[in-house]
């Protein structure tokens, strides 16, 4: 786990987190660490392993302890590794919890998060992709950022 940038109030993590394990570890090292702040939590299903219907269980309630949890994956990058296309409701499911968005859209992801205030907010950014090409490091100053100018 990478501290990418911080304020004076709010902090951002990129994590190469994506195992069930790893996952709910993390969410709940950074829930302790940061316990008064929110807790955002964003994660990309990229491997193998995490795209299997037999594997995807494994992840129940790995983000609940998060505020707000986001899913993300690429339907192409899915579609290649599973040879056939992944459902995000199968997802939805598999991870469990009310506070859990699935995403098949980086972009769609990002405007979502612009619109979350990251004021008193610890940000998890975990993968071991780039959700599609997006700057982990710039994305996250940009979000924290924002949310001091808004003060």
């Amino acid at each position: 786990m990478e501290k990418v940038f911080e304020t004076e109030t709010s902090v951002a993590f990129k994590d190469f987190a994506h195992s069930p394990s790893k996952l709910r570890a993390t969410v709940q090292a950074v829930r302790g660490q940061y316990p008064d702040k929110k807790l955002v939590a964003c994660m990309e299903l990229h491997t193998f392993s995490s795209l299997r219907d037999d594997f995807l269980p494994q992840y129940a309630g790995s983000m609940a302890v998060a505020d707000t949890a986001f899913v993300y994956f690429n339907p192409e990058v899915a579609q290649r590794k599973r040879g056939k296309d992944l459902n995000p409701e199968t997802i939805k499911e598999a991870f469990g919890g009310k506070n859990l968005t699935v995403f098949t859209d980086s972009k769609k992801l990002q405007a979502e998060l612009r619109k979350i205030n990251m004021e008193n907010t610890a940000l998890l950014l975990m993968t071991s992709g780039n959700f599609s090409g997006m700057d982990l490091k710039e994305f996250a100053e940009e979000l924290l950022t924002e949310a001091r100018g808004k003060r």
